[in-house]
């Protein structure tokens, strides 16, 4: 089978490591050619190019096209997009995709294996990214001309150093926003300021701030890995505080190619860069350090990939054609998309498959499902607005301005910190996007939308430059002694004295700036905190459970700020909650604070104890059944004799609590499908990092976990592979799941079947 179009013109792999000119050379033969299309991997990355683009050829020439924002003239010639975002139905002479190893990428490949399997130009199609990307590319696109693009400039390592050893024209990697907030504060006290940039920035807010390092008002930029793809930035120097990430999913190393990614921002055109590690991360390894240097990194083995051309006569069929396995070998299918997530969370909904009948309805709902989570919100709470939208675009055929004012009007607001200002902002990009959808919302958001953001961005780089900038917020002086009416706190949390700023109030606490304080002043400083950490508290006392998460290692976090922290309890399922050192806090709000967290840390864990509280309990044969499905699995063999004793009118009440017994196991499936949270608890109990399954365990994966893990969350080891018991059961009884292959299936059934002994 052949996968690309064949007559489409030529089509051209310009490969080679960062610094090469890939993406100029691009635009300028897009410009040679008269007309064309640029999908890009990041929509920061597709504004830029876009700005770069009209300043040449004027506005009416040129659209922008991401999930968020467009500005289509008339008649443009030529558009530049995010890589989801690219209209390929529509003719053009010349057509790239930049970065194409990201078809690699378990959240994004599939887009881009889409992408580069049936995106042409009329004339010329380029393909741009690693040399990583050759060998699948050969054998997927049997016509490809490679071309191989050498650096323009030298990287060496340059070790590990300090922070306070960094040399000007430093970008710092870190990954994620408190360790980049954390950061800059130390770059700011040692070297005098720092310009910080991610990718949750509007554009308008990380312009502003990479304004200040190029200008150099500033020497040293902070950032998080949005800074490797692409960004052009004059960088001499990158340096790592830290060599792993949590991806969505788990936390876990980054890869030699990502790290390749990050270190090439070091140098511009010419010029030679440097890399290395700084702050906590460890130095990188003499092997690591020379396949970076050398751009001689690990091949990719396998693109994801969906089919293009969905079935959506019914929500079966879409399930169906979204489950289709790829036609070659080296494609595998994408596990576990956010829209595919969103789609079978949604359609648990009675309502929700009520009114998806018919062709229209059906492909409405998919639409809905590709709404992003741009907030980050926890998935539940993402797939009740996904649910408003279907149910409001159905039955009110759009969505209507006094509803959209209501979620924006909340959101137009500048008032809090950097952290507040951005969640705001992401916010609003789902909106931005909703806007976007031909016919959802009335005339006139798009551009309201466009004007909050505006002002939020303000607001955002007036609040990054007044906390990174010391020229801009001030140290106090020490000896300073000041009456407690002379300091105050802002509406950002910003304490400040005589107009100079002395600290912050983060989470439910405080941040002193000043060093070592005169005694007067810090009791002038804590008479001025001591009530807005009060008032705090007590939002954090009366809020609704949603304003409390747990991040994967185990904090638990309000407004952005970890105000505690899961520990091990007696058992793994069974944690303790430490409520944060509230040293500025009087004993009766650290009491209510410490009595939320308790209330809100039984709800968090309620949803598993719920499904065990329904296990029959009457006779002891079904108290001890009921103990040993806690981990959501039992082996057959081990619990026959239990089996045979449970009475049989509590047989069927095991069954009508979701109890199944396999051909080898006994399992509570709800259980065993809440992966995600049982794994930060295994992790806060035992302290291994472990990889998370990326669908939920629905499909067996590749992952290191130890036999002790293995066997508490419910899954069996084969081979390399990772099996989830129940489908252990699956296959064992002939099952078939989509996406595994005839030969993987009967290798797993082999390899299950020796496991089991």
């Amino acid at each position: 089978m052949r996968l690309d179009m064949a007559g489409q013109g030529r089509i051209i792999a310009l490969l080679g490591p960062t610094n090469t000119g890939k993406t100029h050379a691009a635009i300028e033969r897009m410009l040679q050619l008269g007309s064309g299309m640029i999908g890009l991997p990041l929509r920061l990355l597709a504004r830029e190019v876009y700005e770069r683009l009209v300043a040449v050829r004027g506005a009416s020439q040129v659209a922008l096209v991401t999930g968020e924002e467009k500005r289509v003239p008339p008649s443009p010639r030529f558009w530049v997009c995010t890589v989801e975002s690219m209209p390929v139905d529509r003719p053009v002479a010349f057509l790239a995709v930049d970065e194409v190893q990201l078809a690699g990428d378990r959240h994004r490949g599939h887009v881009f294996t889409d992408r580069l399997l049936r995106a042409r130009g009329v004339g010329e199609t380029w393909l741009l990214g690693s040399d990583t990307a050759a060998p699948l590319l050969q054998a997927l696109v049997p016509t490809v001309e490679l071309r191989r693009q050498p650096r323009l400039s030298t990287l060496r390592s340059a070790g590990h150093r300090k922070l306070q050893a960094l040399p000007p024209r430093s970008a710092i990697v870190a990954f994620s926003a408190e360790k980049v907030f954390a950061i800059a504060e130390r770059v700011r006290a040692r070297h005098g300021g720092a310009a910080v940039v991610l990718g949750a920035l509007s554009p308008r807010a990380r312009n502003a701030q990479v304004g200040l390092f190029e200008s150099g008002d500033v020497q040293h930029l902070v950032a998080t890995d949005a800074i490797g793809m692409g960004l052009n930035l004059d960088v001499h120097h990158v340096a790592l505080a830290g060599t792993s990430k949590y991806d969505g999913l788990e936390h876990r190393p980054l890869r030699a190619d990502e790290l390749a990614q990050i270190a090439g921002r070091a140098g511009r055109y010419r010029r030679d860069g440097t890399f290395g590690t700084t702050d906590e991360a460890e130095p990188l390894s003499d092997e690591l350090v020379t396949a970076i240097e050398q751009h001689e990194l690990p091949v990719l083995k396998r693109m994801y990939w969906r089919q293009a051309d969905l079935e959506l006569g019914s929500v079966a069929e879409l399930l169906a054609s979204l489950d289709a396995p790829p036609p070659r070998r080296m494609l595998v299918p994408v596990r576990d998309a956010d829209d595919a997530r969103a789609l079978r969370r949604l359609v648990e909904d009675a309502g929700v498959v009520q009114r998806a009948r018919g062709a229209a309805a059906v492909r409405l709902l998919w639409d809905v499902c590709g709404v992003p989570d741009f907030g980050q919100v926890q998935p539940e709470h993402h797939a009740t607005l996904l649910r408003q939208l279907y149910v409001r675009l159905v039955d009110e055929g759009g969505l209507s301005d006094a509803w959209m004012a209501a979620q924006v009007d909340r959101l137009d607001r500048v008032e809090g910190d950097a952290s507040a200002l951005m969640g705001r902002i992401a916010q609003l990009r789902v909106w931005s996007y909703v806007a976007w959808r031909p016919g959802w919302t009335g005339p006139g958001w798009t551009e309201r939308l466009l004007e909050v953001e505006e002002r939020l961005s303000v607001a955002l780089h007036d609040r990054l430059t007044a906390r990174f900038l010391d020229h801009r917020a001030g140290i106090v002086r020490p000896d300073v002694v000041a009456a407690p009416e002379a300091v105050e706190v802002g509406p950002t949390g910003r304490v400040s004295c005589g107009g100079r700023e002395v600290g912050r109030v983060l989470g439910l606490g405080f941040e002193l700036r000043a060093e070592a304080p005169s005694r007067p002043l810090l009791q002038a400083i804590r008479a001025a905190v001591g009530p807005v950490l009060r008032a705090r508290a007590e939002q954090v006392a009366g809020c609704a459970d949603a304003a409390i998460g747990v991040d994967p290692e185990g904090g638990v976090r309000w407004d952005g700020a970890v105000i505690g922290r899961l520990v091990a309890g007696e058992r793994w399922q069974a944690p303790r909650l430490r409520v944060a050192r509230l040293d500025e806090l009087e004993a009766p709000a650290r009491e209510r604070v410490a009595q939320r967290l308790d209330r809100w840390l039984r709800a968090w864990l309620a949803e598993d104890e719920a499904l065990l509280a329904a296990l029959p309990s009457g006779s002891p044969a079904s108290r001890a059944l009921g103990h040993a499905l806690r981990g959501g699995a039992a082996s057959v063999r081990e619990v026959r004799a239990l089996l045979d004793a449970v009475p049989r009118a509590e047989r069927d009440a095991f069954l009508a609590a979701g109890v199944r017994v396999g051909p080898r196991y006994v399992v509570l499936p709800r259980l065993l499908e809440r992966v995600g949270p049982r794994l930060v608890l295994w992790r806060v109990h035992t302290g291994e990092a472990l990889e998370a399954p990326d669908d939920g365990g629905r499909l067996p994966f590749e992952a290191a976990w130890t036999p002790a893990a293995s066997r508490a969350l419910g899954f069996l080891r084969v081979g390399r592979w990772l099996v989830r018991v129940d489908l252990v059961d699956a296959l064992l009884a002939g099952g078939r799941r989509a996406g595994i292959g005839w030969g993987v299936e009967v290798g797993l059934v082999e390899g299950i079947l020796e496991a089991l002994g």
